[in-house]
């Protein structure tokens, strides 16, 4: 997993120094050394995997405060025994879902995202599960993520194409088509599967 290569491991942690040296450092000179940190740790990241200096910046120097985890809402929404996936621009399949807004709570986000990339009105019954994306998507991402699934049950509302997605549709765990990775995982929709058919669900964690 490139996750667990240790260049990556020492750029997300000179990026976590710098940032909480910036918001903490009042003297010119110290903000210019940790800056310069958080410009080499960037760098870093875009030499070895190839993704613009200008995108990485973006994504990896734009936090202000100390360094904490971002978090990713994700919506479990089933229709007989098949799963709601909505199809991105990229032509890969995900659960509806994204980041949390700041002034959203997990709940309020995943109904949020279902509405404005599924078209649904949905209730959020269950958290299924908090996953740390390092440790169970086979994906690249310059900050740590908490990713949070939520079982969910529709109250209304039909689908139409947006700025992010083109198409939706219900699979089979059988079915699936080719996912989206650092958003979901077939084994992190099979999870859905049991937590929707469980009477009792103990949220997954690790």
């Amino acid at each position: 997993m490139i996750q667990n290569e240790k260049w990556l491991q020492w750029a997300l942690e000179l990026q976590g120094i710098a940032q909480t040296g910036l918001y903490y450092s009042s003297g010119v000179f110290d903000q210019e050394r940790y800056e310069r940190i958080r410009r080499i740790a960037a760098e870093m990241i875009s030499y070895k995997t190839e993704i613009p200096e200008d995108k990485v910046k973006d994504m990896f120097c734009s936090d202000v405060g100390y360094q904490t985890p971002k978090l990713d809402t994700r919506a479990a929404i089933f229709k007989e025994d098949k799963i709601l996936l909505v199809k991105e621009k990229s032509g890969a399949w995900s659960m509806p879902g994204g980041w949390v807004d700041p002034d959203k709570s997990i709940m309020e986000n995943t109904v949020k995202e279902a509405w404005e990339e599924a078209g649904l009105v949905v209730q959020a019954d269950r958290l299924i599960a908090l996953f740390d994306l390092d440790k169970n998507n086979l994906k690249l991402h310059p900050f740590k993520v908490i990713k949070a699934f939520v079982l969910c049950r529709i109250v209304g509302g039909c689908f139409h194409a947006n700025s992010e997605t083109v198409d939706s549709r219900y699979f089979g765990l059988d079915e699936l088509p080719e996912l989206t990775a650092d958003k979901n995982t077939q084994e992190q929709i099979a999870l859905c599967f049991k937590a929707k058919d469980a009477r009792h669900w103990e949220t997954v964690f690790d």
